[in-house]
């Protein structure tokens, strides 16, 4: 869909990469090798953009080579937070397409999204899913999802006991997901998920 808008897969690539990741440095060959993209094909796109101003750069030290030139997305550019949100939405849009898919193959209970999702790389997982589907189904779900987005989804799948199971033992792991930065795409678990995680910390600290 963004390459409608951007104009080229290439580009669209790039600019995930970027704009979704914006505190790290990445230079030429990094990038054509990490995001599968012909050498001179990135060379022009990073050449646009930062004449556009979207990125800056600067040369590692004691390396005068062109290849070694790092470069950032700038945050201080005037669309940037316009650009990096259209990202995101996209993002979300192919995740809500990825959920109706899976209620046509299980029955899911909560899926949450956060991690690359939101701009959260703290987060120990992209999404969590809470369903009950067979494996294989849902693992193709993912790839063709993890196809549409260009990038890897590191997911959390298990079902509603477990899931239980690990709000009554004040699992670390899961409560780390449910107190950060997030976006709900379903629950039919109810709002409860949260009150009674914070309740069981507090049982716990008491």
């Amino acid at each position: 869909m963004l390459d409608y808008f951007f104009g080229s897969k290439a580009r669209v690539k790039i600019l995930k990469q970027f704009l979704l990741n914006p505190a790290e440095r990445y230079y030429l060959r990094q990038l054509a090798r990490d995001l599968r993209l012909q050498v001179n094909a990135v060379r022009r796109e990073l050449q646009k953009m930062q004449e556009s101003g979207l990125l800056i750069s600067d040369k590692a030290e004691g390396n005068k080579t062109s290849d070694k030139k790092y470069y950032q997305a700038n945050q201080a550019f005037l669309l940037y937070p316009e650009i990096r949100s259209l990202l995101l939405k996209a993002q979300i849009l192919a995740s809500e397409n990825f959920v109706k898919a899976l209620k046509q193959e299980g029955q899911p209970k909560l899926v949450l999204l956060t991690g690359s999702f939101t701009g959260y790389p703290q987060a120990q997982t992209d999404m969590l899913v809470v369903a009950k589907v067979k494996r294989p189904k849902f693992l193709e779900l993912i790839k063709k999802l993890e196809q549409e987005l260009g990038k890897e989804i590191n997911f959390t799948l298990m079902d509603e006991t477990e899931f239980n199971y690990r709000q009554e033992i004040v699992d670390v792991f899961l409560y780390g997901i449910l107190e950060s930065q997030q976006i709900l795409l379903l629950n039919e678990l109810g709002q409860s998920i949260w009150e009674k995680a914070a309740r069981q910390k507090n049982n716990l600290t008491n």
